[in-house]
């Protein structure tokens, strides 16, 4: 498939750095997009929205750790649209705590990154799997991260969280199958904020351990989204690593 015309693309986290890269690579290929959004108001995701290759893409402001609000958001798209091809789960977040320093991942800290980065996940997973099947020809894209399999990241929480992630979408593409496709992402390090604190000289220290010698841009990762919707049709229950061989 090298067009998505008159597919429908649903991006949680849309208006963050992923879910923009994302989006900007179906909406050029044809695609309706649907930015969903938590922390923007509704005028800056909007613009955000009509920046984007092509017409009739909207934003939708819903938080990932409120199913409710998730429901609402599934609730807009059906009425506006009918039905939903993609989703791309790429809203999260994460802090930088030392994995050695267990008293640091404080219980807080682990519930937080647990609720947003897995919770969040599979809520809005659950809001939208009926508009996807209804589609006959769905796609779900975690963005999840090397770190699920490696063992190192961010901080343990994170790890676990991602772990999780990469595992139940396995179960996921048994379950969903054959209306509904599931693909992990796992970027490694990549050029953004993602993580607070994170700047040049980490990245700098971490492209030279890199076997192709540069951390990701948020287009790599846009990229491999884009592939698992177009070329990569009879791809299921996989991961999809995408950093430049930093796991080696």
């Amino acid at each position: 498939m090298d067009r998505l015309d008159g597919r429908v693309a649903v991006i949680a986290g849309g208006t963050g750095a992923i879910g923009m890269a994302s989006a900007h690579r179906l909406a050029a290929l044809g695609a309706t997009i649907v930015l969903l959004y938590a922390r923007k108001t509704a005028q800056e995701a909007q613009a955000l929205a009509n920046s984007l290759p092509g017409s009739g893409h909207i934003a939708i402001q819903a938080h990932i750790t409120d199913s409710a609000t998730l429901q609402a958001a599934a609730a807009q798209v059906q009425q506006q649209f009918g039905k939903v091809h993609i989703l791309v789960n790429s809203a999260g977040h994460t802090k930088a705590v030392p994995l050695a320093d267990l008293e640091a991942l404080s219980d807080e800290i682990i519930d937080d990154i647990l609720q947003v980065n897995f919770r969040g996940v599979m809520a809005t997973i659950r809001a939208f799997v009926p508009l996807l099947k209804a589609s006959g020809d769905g796609l779900i894209v975690n963005i999840s991260s090397i770190a699920g399999f490696t063992g190192v990241g961010s901080n343990l929480a994170y790890v676990a969280a991602k772990a999780g992630l990469d595992v139940v979408g396995d179960s996921l593409a048994r379950i969903l199958a054959p209306a509904v496709r599931v693909i992990t992402v796992s970027p490694g390090v990549v050029d953004s904020t993602f993580v607070p604190g994170r700047g040049a000289d980490f990245n700098e220290k971490a492209a030279a351990t890199i076997p192709l010698k540069r951390i990701g841009h948020v287009d790599d990762i846009g990229a491999a989204v884009q592939a698992c919707a177009t070329t990569l049709r009879y791809a299921t229950g996989t991961r999809i690593v995408v950093d430049g061989g930093r796991h080696l």
